[in-house]
């Protein structure tokens, strides 16, 4: 979130940056509540002057034991005048501060312009091997191995929310262990955060208000289930100011996570494509601004780390414009190969928000001169588990009809190689 006077000297940015996104903010709406500011504003200053010029006048004929009533009427007028212009201009810099909440972050300068990333492949790791036998899709062998239903979790809940059984249970844990091991051996502190927060929360990290439809929300509390990690972790700091020298400061957290998905039905979204509850191991940064773009690419090789263990394929992808998120500056997705399905799938997006969510949610740090300055933050999945299951089920099938367990996942398996 921009500050109104970066906003005013940088309109022009500003527009190209939403339009490059491909987010609508209405300009003209601003154009008008400035404007109506301005002339509210004017008039107000001049009705305080002379209520002040009126007040002197009235003290003076006080001195002189004179009444005035005719001035103390005058008086009286302009007080009411002016709690309604204050009111007035009370409501309109609401709505001037509503709308710079919809106003996107800026995209960085090596970020490419456009809506399609698929042509921005930035590296690719391992080799796609074609089978001897045709792979079924995760969803099919999850089936028939009683590992993966969806049938009975669309029974107790509705669609998109699965159960896992028997060793699909035991391997949802495994990852989860795995990788916050993981994490935790490579310098990140684990967190275990609540899984509902509130509207300030969801605000401070570019949730709110634009994707309000996208959340579930306890109405009687006004409580949001969180859609990552990311939120409850990013405002673990929230109001708070950091010692430089405490910089960066790096969390991981494993959390379910709950998003609507409005409108995401149909064949694309079949088995555990799209969910509506999944869980995820999230990876936070704070970061001094001269170094954030470092710790970018330092998030990014740490959630590579995971898939190049667990044996799986991936590419790395550098998003445009049109795909990155309202608050992202630069971001990374990986993508592993799901040959069940025959698709390249998201399994984390790495992003650099510079300091638009510390705006947002107050988080500054303290340089050993005393000066204050916001954070960078920085966000990426250390993955999520649904795609990541997908492509374990997909890529270590066998024409058996059974699942290698990758090595690594063995020992958090109490040792099962194989699931049959």
């Amino acid at each position: 979130m921009y500050p109104i006077k970066f906003v005013r000297e940088n309109i022009e940015i500003l527009k190209q940056a939403a339009k490059n996104k491909n987010i609508d903010v209405d300009w003209e709406f601003f154009k008008q509540c400035e404007n109506e500011r301005r002339k509210v504003l004017q008039c107000l200053e001049e009705e305080r002057r002379l209520h002040k010029t009126l007040s002197q006048q009235l003290a003076e004929l006080k001195k002189k034991g004179e009444s005035g009533e005719h001035l103390l009427a005058q008086a009286k007028q302009l007080s009411d005048e002016i709690k309604e212009k204050e009111n007035l201009l009370r409501e309109l810099e609401e709505k001037i501060e509503g709308f710079l909440a919809s106003i996107p972050n800026i995209p960085h300068k090596d970020v490419p312009v456009g809506v399609s990333s698929q042509d921005n492949v930035v590296r690719t790791w391992g080799e796609i091997k074609k089978p001897s036998f045709e792979v079924i899709p995760h969803y099919e062998i999850g089936a028939r191995l009683g590992i993966l239903q969806l049938e009975r979790g669309a029974r107790m809940t509705g669609s998109f929310f699965p159960i896992f059984a028997g060793n699909g249970a035991l391997l949802v844990r495994a990852l989860i262990n795995f990788m916050l091991d993981l994490h935790t051996k490579n310098g990140f502190s684990e967190i275990w955060p609540p899984a509902l927060v509130n509207r300030k929360s969801m605000f401070g990290t570019g949730q709110l208000p634009r994707l309000e439809q996208d959340m579930y929300r306890l109405k009687d509390e006004d409580l949001f289930l969180i859609p990552t990690a990311e939120v409850p972790v990013t405002n673990y700091h929230r109001e708070e100011t950091l010692p430089e020298e405490q910089l960066p400061l790096r969390y991981c957290a494993y959390t379910p996570c709950f998003r609507r998905e409005a409108g995401a039905y149909g064949r694309e979204t079949r088995g555990l494509i799209r969910l509506h509850q999944f869980d995820k191991v999230e990876l936070v940064i704070f970061s001094k601004p001269e170094n954030s773009y470092e710790e970018l690419e330092f998030l990014l090789n740490e959630a590579e780390k995971v898939l190049q263990l667990l044996g799986l394929s991936y590419r790395v992808v550098l998003l445009s414009t049109g795909d990155m998120s309202f608050a992202a500056s630069k971001c990374y997705d990986i993508e592993v190969w799901a040959p069940g399905v025959g698709k390249w799938l998201e399994v984390s997006s790495c992003s650099n928000f510079e300091a638009f969510q510390a705006r947002r949610a107050d988080i500054r740090y303290r340089t050993k001169s005393g000066k204050t300055d916001f954070v960078h933050t920085l966000n990426g999945s250390g993955v999520a588990l649904p795609r990541t299951i997908i492509a374990i089920l997909e890529n270590y099938q066998t024409d058996r009809g059974t699942i290698i367990v990758p090595e690594v996942l063995r020992p958090y398996m109490g040792g099962i190689n194989e699931i049959s």
